[in-house]
């Protein structure tokens, strides 16, 4: 009789124990760790169900990826956003990263050159469309910036754009780092994508070149008329006659009948070849100067809207306002400079394409071919505030 008490007494007080270890505190909600996030972003964000980027569909036959060293990530490219679309970024509390690359003109601006804390830019804002997809790994429109990371504070220093140079009198980065400490949501959204709330220009950088990658654009007639088919060369069953014309005047060298367009704009990307000099446009906006050391380019999706419409004047200092306008100078002469991309003159002579007006219009059609519509009104790329 004693035994079988000792082993109630036993097995009740293990029980009790075992009750006992298993309670613990409840965890801390993501609400609770970042309330500053979620005190101005909670009605229409939740920090463990974010918009995805790191794993958006890509077409089979695209090869191109540029994120090796800086791969996307949901928080690292929210982040981004967040950072891309505040116009606490610049000195006045005016001017945002995306004042200038508007969502609803593919990311880059109507205007020729775009308006900054202290006066105007000195280029045409450049498409922001694909940037993931591209051999070229330097930025702005002149390759001063050595990676897109790099690129991404070179517009908040600027003494025009955002204002954060540290010269004539601007407040300098570290201002702007400290300016952005004393931001809640900042310290949070710091915290849950790099583990602390110290802001740095690098972590700044990662962020918004994240998310400028994540913003791709592969719903255009072209990628549906690719998906039907093996290869660039075959005509897209999806394609008119004269856009299938224009794709094949686009691919083939000018000694081959066509214009020898993809020689420096690679399909099915399109991006600009990282060798490419000089296209012959060597105005700088507003001014009797020239600039010949202009090489780089945007991919040539959604150089218009899917209706037809501009996304804004063409080339650097936006002499170009039309597709058209863009045929026509390569088509009826280049002038020479020191450094015009050769193939533009070979053996030393500007090309004239000559192409019939009909050629021409089948190369518009086609280009018109590459813009897609989702990139436009997707939610996850447009402001967060």
């Amino acid at each position: 009789m004693k035994i079988i008490c000792k082993i109630v007494i036993f097995f009740t007080i293990s029980a009790y124990m075992i009750a006992c270890s298993s309670t613990t505190e409840p965890e801390t909600s993501l609400e609770e760790l970042y309330p500053d996030f979620y005190g101005r972003f909670g009605n229409d964000f939740a920090l463990d169900a974010l918009p995805n980027y790191a794993n958006q569909d890509v077409p089979t036959y695209i090869d191109k990826d540029n994120t090796a060293a800086n791969p996307i990530t949901d928080k690292g490219a929210f982040l981004g956003r967040v950072l891309f679309y505040d116009k606490n970024l610049s000195s006045d509390n005016t001017v945002a990263c995306a004042s200038c690359h508007q969502q609803e003109h593919a990311f880059s601006d109507l205007t020729s050159v775009s308006g900054g804390v202290n006066g105007n830019t000195g280029r045409h804002s450049m498409r922001l469309i694909n940037s993931r997809f591209a051999d070229e790994s330097h930025f702005f429109w002149d390759e001063r910036a050595n990676t897109l990371e790099d690129q991404t504070t070179k517009p908040i220093q600027d003494h025009n754009e955002m204002g954060f140079s540290g010269e004539d009198g601007d407040p300098g980065l570290d201002d702007l780092i400290t300016k952005l400490g004393d931001i809640g949501y900042y310290t949070d959204l710091f915290t849950f994508v790099y583990g602390n709330p110290d802001i740095t220009e690098a972590k700044i950088q990662l962020a918004i070149a994240q998310f400028v990658r994540s913003i791709q654009s592969f719903d255009s007639k072209f990628d549906t008329g690719r998906a039907q088919v093996s290869s660039n060369n075959q005509d897209f069953p999806n394609f008119s006659a004269d856009e299938n014309d224009g794709k094949t005047l686009f691919l083939l060298p000018k000694n081959m009948g066509g214009a020898g367009c993809a020689g420096c704009h690679n399909p099915p990307e399109f991006d600009i070849r990282s060798t490419s000099g000089n296209n012959g446009v060597t105005g700088v906006f507003g001014s009797l100067d020239t600039d010949f050391t202009v090489t780089r380019a945007p991919s040539l999706r959604d150089l218009v809207k899917p209706d037809g419409s501009s996304n804004g004047a063409f080339m650097h200092d936006a002499s170009l306002g039309s597709l058209e306008d863009v045929i026509e100078h390569y088509n009826s002469g280049i002038a020479l400079n020191d450094d015009l991309d050769e193939r533009l003159a070979p053996g030393g002579v500007p090309q004239n394409l000559g192409l019939s007006a009909t050629e021409k219009q089948q190369l518009v059609d086609f280009l018109k071919t590459l813009s897609g519509s989702n990139v436009y009104t997707d939610p996850k790329y447009a402001s967060p505030f």
